[in-house]
């Protein structure tokens, strides 16, 4: 990864009568005329840096840009506003705002991950971007309810004194417990990445998490296992349809989004491949890194 050259920089985004700004990394050549993929990170909340290893699509000719979304990472942090802030319309108009700064409207792809899927549905449905030309759907979900169902039927993998001592530190609040967060990451280590000891990317995502976790705790909650945040009910399943860009649908045999979650995006947009890793949780790019480039690298260089 860091033999490709990279720039950064700040974009000014003007939002709600505030100018704030939105860190980005580029790899590759964006005068090279080739379809950029620009990477929407996960969350909501969280920060590009765990998803870098898709920076070597770069060496394949495609241009990737990557940015921190508003309050993550190193774009700007506002933990000081209203919950109804934090929603689909700020993450829209920032991405828009990328893709202007870029110059790439007319022609550009996405990757989701995550929340970043939800994020890239919401976009693609509300909007119908006729320069997206490929949409990649990557561990993501097309409702809430549907994710919390499924974490929970995962959770009841684990053995039970994990099982309680996670349901018991909900019940009580007691979430800065280390007897919690031990838990907790015994079931990340499941389902999350089962990478051991995990990449230093995904730990210095976490640590930039902890330091700022607005955005998490507004539109999520403080765990995956009972959302409470403004999200809770969220639900396009009725809305996919309206995605009309082809669109690669990608999740972990063990992923917490399971083929319960991801299944509606596969069987309700148009145009839509599901491919399954399956040794994989909810990070594939890290789990089975190589396949996972491959397969997308040759989706976003088909034509």
């Amino acid at each position: 990864m860091s033999s490709l050259a990279s720039t950064t920089g700040e974009i000014d985004f003007v939002y709600d009568g505030q100018t704030l700004k939105t860190w980005y990394k580029v790899f590759g050549d964006l005068s090279s005329g080739a379809t950029p993929l620009v990477v929407l990170h996960g969350g909501p909340g969280l920060s590009h840096n765990y998803l870098l290893p898709l920076a070597v699509l770069a060496s394949r000719g495609i241009p990737v840009i990557f940015y921190d979304q508003i309050g993550g990472g190193q774009s700007t942090h506002l933990p000081d506003k209203p919950a109804e802030f934090w929603a689909f319309p700020l993450f829209i108009a920032e991405l828009e705002n990328v893709l202007a700064h870029f110059r790439i409207t007319a022609r550009f792809d996405l990757v989701g991950h995550s929340w970043g899927g939800m994020l890239a549905q919401e976009y693609a449905a509300q909007r119908q971007p006729t320069g997206l030309r490929r949409l990649v759907l990557t561990d993501s979900l097309p409702a809430l309810p549907l994710w919390v169902v499924s974490v929970n039927k995962l959770l009841k993998r684990l053995p039970q004194n994990i099982q309680d001592t996670i349901k018991k530190h909900e019940a009580d609040g007691t979430l800065e417990d280390e007897e919690f967060k031990e838990a907790k990451n015994v079931f990340y280590a499941h389902f999350v990445c089962k990478v051991n000891p995990f990449p230093q990317e995904l730990l210095d995502t976490f640590e930039l998490l902890e330091k700022d976790p607005t955005v998490n705790m507004t539109m999520q909650g403080p765990t995956e296992f009972t959302i409470t945040g403004t999200l809770k009910t969220w639900d396009m399943i009725d809305r996919l349809h309206l995605i009309s860009a082809p669109t690669l649908v990608i999740n972990g045999a063990d992923d917490e989004a399971s083929d319960e979650v991801v299944g509606p995006l596969f069987q309700k947009i148009p145009r839509s491949k599901w491919v399954q890793f399956a040794k994989s949780s909810h990070t594939p790019f890290y789990e089975e890194k190589e396949r996972f480039m491959q397969i997308v690298g040759d989706y976003l260089c088909e034509e």
